[in-house]
């Protein structure tokens, strides 16, 4: 079901429907602009990049890489195999960046960039609406907003939803008009009182925010409505961009009925370096002492002692999610980050695997923050289309700031998703020799939630004197790589003889000031046996304070990969395509390729997980 203008709406009021004269002449100006192929061309690039067109790290279009068949010849059922078990996507064809999640009247909702064509991405991107009642159990709503008008006629770009004062729904989104440039839109429910919220209807005072001069076309996207100021009724509203010498940028408006605004002279934010477009902006409060410890919180708790404020983008440039801890000073509506050479770009990462355009939502139901990023493939193009289907959505997870480092924040898979495990696997006291490895036979490894503890005996520890601040997880041979205390960790989606697998692990090493130091890493390099792939093994350093073990959490859902290191402290998520460990072939191994640590696995639990078998809406056929 499309959307449609609004006519008259008794649930709105007036400022929000009329129409501004300036926006109106602004449309004329914009429809008189011309086409250029140099622009045309700089704008496919950018979604080319955006929406992963780009096999990451090779430079090259999809399209340019083998066909399929030209590298490994996928049957029809291992590509069946291939679509994930319990993590939410579509029934079919090309899915991305999450937009507006929300409770409402008892039912989380989720949106969803959506391609209603086929299984890439194209200029017909529309909005996708799902429910839950626990976000793991999907019931897919018909399309909640589609291409139709002159402002978004090539894509219902990302945005975000809001609650105003007095309870009523807004949406504010980018739109791509013909001639390619971002504008903000806004949309209501047709009906507020329907839970479902099913319908979606457009202001006819589209478009509300135009790229202020200065701003380029093709570099003012993703409004986030994030503050409201009671003293005097208005909103603070945030958009991504960039300036022309290609600083990262986030401009603040502010309005009292999100048709009319005033575009602030500073910023909220500008980067350090050239990190190029900042997208998908999200900005909220932590609690760091407290009472609060253990919940999330909503944007209007306001300042205090015992909160800071956590400002995310995504780096287009980069396709990674950064964020920096920082300070909000409401009078003045400024940012200022706890450390100033932890900048957007350069710093703290979310998840340093495949996971991009992220957004976040305060559940009050649970007083808990809840984030969403969407999950790319790195296959071919041609594949994709084979399948029918590209990319899908990672766990939903927790966010709390790390009271024990009180530098980073926690990661963690909602709670609700523990109700899929099923049978079940414990060891404990596992020792794996240097060099070594130990088969976990639990079955069927295809769809597991795993959890387990390490140590590596202090004798080794304490026999390494020599500094090795060389290692890196990008640039090292990944797991077949040994140094004297690592890597260590789980070997999973791998065959009986481990020529295909992915690698869970760290990796531990003396610094120069005889401290220890500790890298996560997950190492797809082997993983697969096709060569028309993305492999990289991809990581960071992850705080291990004293006393503490090192732990792992993994998921693993057939072709995705989500693991959690120390609680959380970082993420990694691969996509992954095995060719042989499929099926019941898939098996689970501990290892150790340490060449002097004895690795103890204190703990090992292994759950195998239930499929969600997402679903339409009774009544509501997905189209």
């Amino acid at each position: 079901m499309g959307s449609r203008d609004i006519e008259s709406s008794p649930a709105l009021n007036a400022p929000l429907v009329q129409t501004n004269p300036s926006v109106k002449s602004s449309k004329l100006k914009v429809a008189l602009l011309a086409i250029s192929t140099s622009v045309l061309l700089l704008v496919a690039t950018f979604f080319a990049v955006k929406y992963s067109v780009f096999e990451s790290g090779t430079g090259l279009l999809k399209d340019d890489a083998p066909a399929a068949g030209e590298g490994y010849p996928w049957t029809n059922d291992m590509f069946e195999w291939q679509r994930p078990g319990y993590h939410f996507q579509p029934p079919n064809n090309f899915m991305a960046d999450p937009n507006a999640a929300m409770y409402y009247k008892g039912w989380y909702h989720f949106f969803y960039q959506y391609n209603p064509n086929g299984a890439n991405w194209d200029f017909r991107m529309s909005w996708a609406h799902a429910v839950s009642k626990d976000m793991i159990h999907w019931l897919h709503l018909p399309i909640a907003m589609v291409p139709d008008h002159w402002y978004d006629v090539m894509g219902v770009w990302s945005g975000s939803a809001t609650t105003l004062p007095d309870g009523r729904i807004i949406i504010v989104y980018t739109g791509g008009t013909a001639e390619l440039t971002q504008v903000q839109n806004l949309a209501v429910p047709a009906d507020p009182s329907d839970p479902l919220l099913i319908e979606w209807k457009k202001s006819n005072s589209n478009p509300i925010l135009m790229p202020p001069p200065g701003v380029g076309l093709h570099d003012f996207r993703d409004p986030f409505p994030v503050w409201y100021n009671e003293s005097d009724s208005t909103w603070r509203m945030l958009i991504g961009s960039k300036d022309e010498n290609h600083y990262g940028t986030v401009l603040i408006y502010i309005t009292k009925d999100f048709e009319t605004y005033t575009l602030l002279p500073e910023m909220l934010h500008k980067t350090k370096d050239t990190v190029g477009m900042l997208e998908c902006v999200d900005l909220y409060p932590v609690a760091t002492t407290g009472n609060q410890i253990g919940n999330g919180l909503e944007m209007q708790v306001g300042i205090g002692k015992g909160i800071k404020h956590v400002l995310k983008l995504s780096v287009e440039d980069k396709r990674h999610d950064y964020y920096t801890i920082g300070t909000l000073d409401l009078e003045s509506f400024t940012w200022v980050p706890d450390d100033d050479t932890i900048d957007i770009g350069v710093g703290l990462i979310y998840d340093y695997g495949m996971f991009y355009a992220s957004k976040s939502f305060y559940d009050q139901e649970k007083r808990r923050r809840i984030l969403w990023g969407y999950v790319g493939e790195v296959d071919s193009t041609n594949d994709d289309i084979h399948k029918g289907w590209a990319n899908i959505m990672n766990i939903p997870r927790t966010i709390l700031f790390d009271v024990k480092t009180r530098s980073n924040l926690l990661f963690w898979p909602v709670e609700e998703l523990d109700v899929l495990r099923t049978s079940s696997k414990e060891l404990n006291g596992v020792v794996v020799e240097p060099g070594s490895t130990y088969h976990l036979d639990v079955g069927t490894a295809t769809q597991l939630d795993i959890e387990a503890e390490f140590e590596i005996n202090q004798e080794a520890v304490d026999a390494v004197v020599e500094a090795d601040v060389t290692y890196d997880c990008s640039a090292s041979d990944g797991a077949a790589h040994r140094g004297l205390l690592g890597p260590f960790g789980l070997l999973v989606l791998a065959n009986e003889k481990m020529t295909e697998k992915t690698a869970t692990y760290f990796y531990v090493s003396r610094t120069v000031d005889g401290g220890l130091q500790t890298h996560f890493c997950q190492d797809e390099l082997r993983s697969s046996k096709a060569n028309d792939i993305t492999k990289r093994v991809v990581g960071h350093t992850v705080p291990v304070l004293p006393g503490e073990t090192f732990s792992l959490r993994i998921l693993v859902d057939h072709s995705i990969v989500e693991s959690f290191a120390q609680k959380g402290r970082a993420v990694a998520t691969s996509r992954v395509y095995p060719t042989e460990a499929i099926f019941d072939s898939t098996r689970i191994f501990l290892f150790n390729n340490a060449t002097s640590a004895t690795l103890t696995a204190k703990s090992v639990k292994i759950w195998h997980m239930n499929s969600t078998h997402n679903h339409p809406f009774p009544g509501f056929p997905f189209p």
